[in-house]
């Protein structure tokens, strides 16, 4: 697994509580912890596999200090293993696979030959022994009184362009380790989950006569058709309830934003504007942030929807094509250079709508289509690089980036 460490630099401490502030944790006040495996079933190649991608998550969690080396133990031993004696923690696995086939996981956590935690775990197939680690790291997390990381849990789904016009849908882990193909054959593109609970979702489809809108119940199969609007169609957002969608419709031939309300199927414009108004996100239930191009070139801007005002929320950078809001913060991408001659570079901003502070996230390559996790504790993102499509994360508290690059194909939009 490839890691992209933090390039960011400190700076006054006075305002750590503000996310557009970069804070990093010194190394030497981070706990160690060490990865011990006990397992008896399985073999070799898939319990080293189980213990990188838990090594991994004990990474992303960016509150320990990782010890890398695999080192194998019995389950009940009273010491750690003597290479780990100095360690803070040691946290020491055994799967079994049961005889339905079935993946069982036991651990301990183990403080100065204290146990202080255990759990066990079962999923039907080893085969998604991915989401077992993401959820022993997320207990451990709980454990050790951090932010939550419930994102952790959480599935991406994203389009993959797979050739010219056309595409797949996958539902994924945050990692790209697991990827399931829920949707093939058309050009299906920008999918958004319909609800917290990640059981159905929607999309667009450009195989018809008119962009048309799509849901899909993930359980049965089921799929219909929701609205269809001339020239574009797009859901950016969906409210917290699932009770209405914010969409791009550009019914009168200008992109404009709409809410529709997904009980009586009806829509109402939030937007009239002779350009483009695009890509709309709750900052609450009565606001919203989109891109506009009211400047005379793509910006950020928000409209309360009570009260109708409109105002510029970005400052900084002269092409600012994608956002995402949570609370009083904005994530938004910006063109950095502009080169006629060579690839240009497009980085993350984090903005306060409380203060004046910008905070840069990214450093290279074209980075776009920014996505918060529910609890605002991490940012998700689309990075293309040196030819390759990744899945970034962005852990905001720890000023720490992570890369899960594609194995093929082209990330075209996703949700988290």
């Amino acid at each position: 697994m490839k890691f992209i460490f933090s390039f960011l630099m400190l700076v006054t401490m006075a305002f750590a509580n503000d996310a557009t502030i970069e804070v990093i944790k010194k190394a030497d006040v981070v706990p160690s912890i060490a990865v011990e495996d006990a397992s008896q079933s399985y073999d070799d190649t898939f319990k080293m596999r189980f213990f990188k991608m838990l090594n991994a998550d004990l990474n992303v969690l960016s509150i320990f200090n990782v010890d890398r080396h695999y080192r194998v133990v019995d389950f009940d031993e009273s010491d750690v293993d003597v290479a780990n004696k100095d360690m803070n923690y040691v946290l020491r696995y055994e799967m079994a696979e049961e005889d339905n086939g079935s993946l069982s996981v036991a651990i301990k956590l183990i403080q100065k030959d204290e146990i202080v935690y255990v759990k066990n775990y079962r999923v039907n197939s080893k085969d998604i022994y991915m989401f077992v680690s993401h959820a022993i790291a997320y207990d451990i997390n709980e454990f050790m009184q951090e932010p939550s990381v419930a994102w952790m849990k959480r599935k991406v789904i994203f389009s993959r362009i797979v050739s010219p016009m056309k595409s797949e849908i996958v539902i994924a882990d945050y990692t790209l380790t697991y990827q399931h193909v829920i949707l093939k054959g058309g050009f299906n593109i920008f999918p958004k989950w319909a609800n917290r609970a990640q059981n159905a979702f929607y999309y667009t489809t450009l195989d018809g006569a008119k962009p048309t809108l799509k849901y899909v119940d993930i359980k049965s199969g089921k799929i219909r058709s929701v609205i269809s609007s001339d020239g574009m169609m797009v859901c950016s957002d969906v409210s917290d309830d699932g009770n209405y969608l914010l969409l791009t419709m550009a019914r009168d031939g200008q992109p404009d934003i709409y809410r529709f309300n997904v009980q009586t199927k009806r829509y109402k414009r939030l937007t009239r504007y002779r350009g483009i108004d695009v890509n709309a996100q709750y900052m609450s239930k009565d606001k919203i942030v989109f891109i506009s191009s009211r400047l005379g070139y793509p910006n950020v801007f928000s409209k309360d929807l009570k009260t109708g005002e409109v105002e510029q929320m970005v400052y900084y950078g002269r092409a600012n094509s994608a956002c995402s809001a949570h609370g009083n913060y904005i994530v938004y991408k910006a063109r950095e250079t502009s080169n006629a001659f060579s690839k240009n570079t497009f980085n993350l901003h984090l903005i306060s709508t409380k203060t004046d502070f910008i905070r840069r996230l990214t450093a290279t390559g074209v980075n776009e289509f920014p996505r918060f996790s529910k609890d605002g504790d991490a940012i998700i993102f689309i990075k293309n690089y040196k030819g390759q499509s990744a899945i970034g994360i962005i852990r905001l508290n720890y000023n720490k980036n992570y890369l899960f690059p594609l194995k093929y194909g082209r990330v075209q939009s996703m949700d988290w």
